[in-house]
């Protein structure tokens, strides 16, 4: 079971409590890989690319997502694209 943050709204530990939300899981899987062979420093990396990946992926949906946004406003104002 994963913790819910305290209030729905922003607060300053909110960040921390997120962190000590996903410690056990993220614990899990390191013991996973390591169980399965994999080295701590592979794994850390890994996981920063991981990280790094979905930042990428984050980005380029928002960036289509606006051009989509511009796209329908234009269609819907009878405006040739």
């Amino acid at each position: 079971m994963i913790n819910s943050p305290r209030r729905q709204d922003d607060y300053p530990d909110r960040e921390i409590d997120c962190q000590e939300a996903m410690e056990p899981g993220f614990q899990a899987i390191v013991d996973c890989m390591l169980e399965a062979g994999w080295a701590r420093g592979e794994i850390m990396r890994s996981l920063k690319r991981l990280v790094a990946a979905d930042n990428v992926a984050q980005k380029e949906n928002a960036k289509l997502e606006a051009e989509l946004a511009i796209i329908r406003a234009m269609t819907r104002a009878g405006r040739p694209l």
